[in-house]
């Protein structure tokens, strides 16, 4: 049986979506929080059962007669994340899984800017400690996330972020359907090459494609990192939160993102999602 966690989260729910294309229902089992935000899975089969990464022996219920695992990374940031990981990880090797498949990121590295992939970094440090088989999937940063900071830009004309770097934006879509392919071809061992887009955008490269898309100008607005982490605050976000992006900036201007590979391409067997084509879907769901 192949176990998803975190499939009432975007990606955790289009892997498994994915996944049912690819093996019957009752081959696939989720571990989540709220097992009400996944009934239309379990009434297409799947078995679903609450599991939750603060707690090790929902997670042995959640992974009983699991041949595979994918564990969707913690939400968390630092020691939280960590213990999420290593409590997900010890409970996979107890249940006897011959496979743990993790969702790592590109930038995973333990002198990164960005927290997120020092997290990361130290997770993949416990997958081979395990002593269990496993691949990481070094995923492209999220598409999703240039979205978020292109936020109101459209309508005010201006993205005020703070200097930034090329960024290889990769669509959820084509991660989840990369892990699906991964979990039922056994295409990827250990740590994976960067799973991404075949191309990097900056924010400026974000700006223009949207004014291409809407026909409205949008101005590339550089502030600086303390002006940034003040207005987040302002806005209500933790300082650990804000700290946070000021460090993806960081990241992406030390070139932490800006690598590119055709491994996921390959496993597609076509050309990953662009971000024009990510935006444009975005875009013509918006109110303009």
């Amino acid at each position: 049986m192949i176990i998803v966690t975190g499939a009432s989260g975007q990606l955790g729910r289009m892997v498994v979506n994915q996944l049912l294309e690819r093996v019957p229902a009752g081959q696939i089992g989720v571990s989540v929080r709220d097992i009400n935000k996944v009934k239309e899975l379990q009434e297409r089969g799947v078995r679903v059962r609450k599991g939750d990464y603060n707690d090790a022996e929902s997670l042995a219920h959640a992974f009983e007669g699991a041949s595979q695992v994918l564990i969707v990374s913690s939400n968390s940031l630092g020691e939280k994340a960590f213990l999420h990981h290593r409590t997900a990880i010890e409970a996979a090797r107890k249940s006897g899984v011959q496979r743990i498949h993790y969702t790592s990121q590109m930038g995973s590295s333990n002198a990164s800017y960005f927290p997120p992939m020092v997290d990361h970094a130290a997770t993949e440090e416990l997958l081979k400690a395990s002593g269990t088989a496993f691949t990481s999937l070094r995923n492209g940063f999220y598409a999703g996330s240039a979205l978020m900071m292109l936020g109101d830009a459209v309508q005010t004309g201006i993205l005020a972020a703070p200097e930034d770097g090329p960024v290889a934006w990769t669509a959820h879509s084509d991660l989840a359907e990369a892990a699906a392919i991964a979990i039922t071809e056994g295409a990827l061992e250990g740590v994976t090459p960067v799973l991404t887009a075949s191309e990097t955008v900056d924010l400026a490269g974000i700006a223009a494609l949207a004014s291409e898309l809407t026909g409205r100008p949008i101005n590339r607005v550089v502030i600086s990192d303390e002006e940034y982490r003040t207005g987040l605050i302002a806005r209500g976000l933790p300082e650990e939160r804000a700290d946070m992006f000021v460090g993806l900036f960081r990241a992406s201007r030390n070139g932490e993102f800006a690598r590119t590979d055709d491994t996921l391409g390959r496993l597609l067997g076509r050309e990953p999602v662009g971000m024009k084509e990510v935006l444009s879907t975005s875009l013509a769901g918006r109110s303009l």
